[in-house]
């Protein structure tokens, strides 16, 4: 059975194939879908003597477990796959055993030595390069029903929020780029594996993610990883790690786009003349100044910006420089902390007036709060016990994806929308955007 004969079927309603029992209609043939034409173009690495499952099949399953709540290790998506039923096993193009006349699934050591010798650079670069063709409009949206009973709290939230009139008129699309280590993890030499991610301030869809030797070459990785995206006219907000001359060219000048860098320790010069240039009482700064309140989590926040003009005689590129005071307290009135922090711009004040640019610098926090703490909380990813090979990159691929379809879907809570397929009423029926 070919690759493409035994996809095209149904392996593109991958919500469906998700389902705790398994039971679907035979229903006709459709087109190969976009997410599994992308995943048919990872590099098979394994000898062709001996193998028995077609690579694509694999990732499918590993996909379609990962979507599920509880299927977060390499013996659970096994467990899954073992227990779909024959007909989801069919449509997915399992291999058929022509003696029992049965769909089989690989064993559990079959999805270990493939997921750790995997081609974990073109995993990364076709799930991503799935959802970065979604926010484009290239492939169409999840669709997804919604969850029975009364809205869930996370989901209001984000309804409330789609309507907040507090959020600043004119922002550009925004980007936020971090890295995260993977926790015990190691790469084939021996190094600690760490992973660079870039994902959507607005959306919370990971649009690319590349692993890298360490946290301190993580400046020089992200021409690579956001190489394919359509990057022109965006907002990059890194810290204080990127903040070197050479990724404000690189942004600037070769992705066409703007840039929000943190100034430390690594640039004192620049640091040292936007502190002297934003010095003053605040009412020196009320033409150019913006303050942003928050409430919530049991505490409240302010945010006070003020901003001037600059050029590239201070940075390349440079357009503004700010301070940011931000002081956090309790619910009585009282505060508690105070930090200020000065950045760097080239965004023009025409295209960002100083309550664009806290709005931006506070969205960065999107990579932590929507990418690593999902993964760390409802993945368990930092208590994997997948060490070696490519397997722990593969499984946060896979993580990504299973983030990317819930929210281009608009569910919110992920971890609530990963329990929707395991409770008898609660089904993923079809995602019509991968067919």
């Amino acid at each position: 059975m070919s690759s493409s004969s035994s996809i095209s079927p149904v392996l593109g309603q991958l919500g469906e194939l998700a389902r705790e029992d398994g039971q679907v209609g035979a229903g006709p043939a459709v087109p190969m879908s976009s997410l599994v034409t992308r995943l048919s173009r990872v590099v098979d690495r394994r000898n062709r003597r001996g193998r028995r499952h077609d690579l694509v099949v694999i990732l499918a399953l590993a996909a379609c477990a990962t979507l599920v709540v509880g299927n977060d290790s390499v013996a659970a998506i096994w467990q899954w796959s073992a227990g779909a039923s024959q007909e989801v096993l069919a449509r997915l193009g399992a291999r058929q055993d022509p003696w029992r006349g049965r769909y089989v699934v690989p064993s559990e050591r079959t999805f270990r030595r493939v997921l750790g010798g995997l081609d974990g650079a073109g995993l990364d670069r076709e799930t991503c390069g799935f959802a970065a063709d979604v926010v484009r409009g290239v492939a169409a949206a999840p669709v997804l029903p919604a969850a029975e009973g009364p809205p869930e709290r996370e989901q209001r939230r984000a309804a409330q929020r789609a309507i907040d009139h507090s959020v600043p008129l004119g922002l550009l699309p925004a980007i936020a780029v971090d890295g995260k280590a993977l926790r015990g993890a190691r790469t084939g030499t021996g190094g600690r594996a760490f992973l660079l991610g870039a994902i959507s301030h607005a959306s919370g869809v990971v649009l690319a993610q590349r692993q890298i030797p360490d946290k301190k070459g993580e400046a020089g990785q992200v021409e690579a990883l956001l190489a394919g995206l359509d990057t022109a006219g965006m907002v990059f907000t890194l810290d204080a790690l990127h903040t070197t001359k050479k990724s404000a060219r690189l942004i600037t000048d070769d992705l066409h786009a703007h840039y929000l860098l943190i100034l430390k320790g690594n640039q004192p010069l620049t640091r040292a003349a936007a502190r002297a240039v934003l010095t003053g009482p605040d009412t020196d700064w009320a033409a150019t100044s913006a303050v942003e309140n928050d409430r919530g989590h049991g505490r409240v926040e302010r945010r006070q910006i003020r901003t001037t003009d600059a050029d590239d005689t201070l940075f390349p590129g440079a357009r503004q420089v700010f301070r940011l005071r931000r002081d956090v307290g309790g619910l009585d009135g009282v505060w508690d902390t105070k930090e200020i922090i000065h950045g760097i711009t080239s965004l023009p004040a025409g295209l960002a007036g100083p309550a664009q640019l806290n709005h931006y610098q506070r969205q960065h926090w999107t990579v932590e709060n929507r990418l690593h703490w999902t993964r760390d909380v409802t993945f368990g990813e930092d208590k994997s016990q997948v060490r070696t090979g490519t397997a722990p990159r593969a499984l946060a691929g896979f993580r990504n994806l299973t983030i990317n379809t819930f929210r281009l879907a608009g569910r919110a809570n992920i971890a609530h929308a990963r329990r929707d397929p395991a409770r008898p009423r609660h089904r993923l029926r079809r995602l019509r955007h991968l067919t």
